[in-house]
């Protein structure tokens, strides 16, 4: 099912509840569990986030790295690298 398809068949079912006080309001109280579940994508724990730094110690230690010149913008960094920008 599409992201449409979900949407209208959420109007759609809301719209047969709405004449219920009763069911909207268990239906505003889950959707206020709802919201209150939505994490935010780049929030990490502690571990992952030690472990994104021990990653990039050894990208470094390979040599898997780029320094930006003495002034050098980031586009013209990236496009020394090779980027199309």
């Amino acid at each position: 099912m599409t992201a449409t398809e979900l949407n209208v068949q959420i109007w759609r079912d809301m719209a047969a509840i709405a004449d219920s006080e009763k069911l909207m309001k268990q239906l505003a109280k889950y959707l206020k569990k709802l919201v209150a579940k939505k994490e935010d994508e780049t929030l990490m724990t502690k571990e992952e986030f030690f472990a994104k730094i021990e990653q990039a110690e050894q990208q470094i230690e390979n040599g898997e790295y780029s320094v930006l010149l003495p002034d050098e913008d980031v586009t013209t960094h990236l496009r020394r690298l090779g980027y199309d920008i």
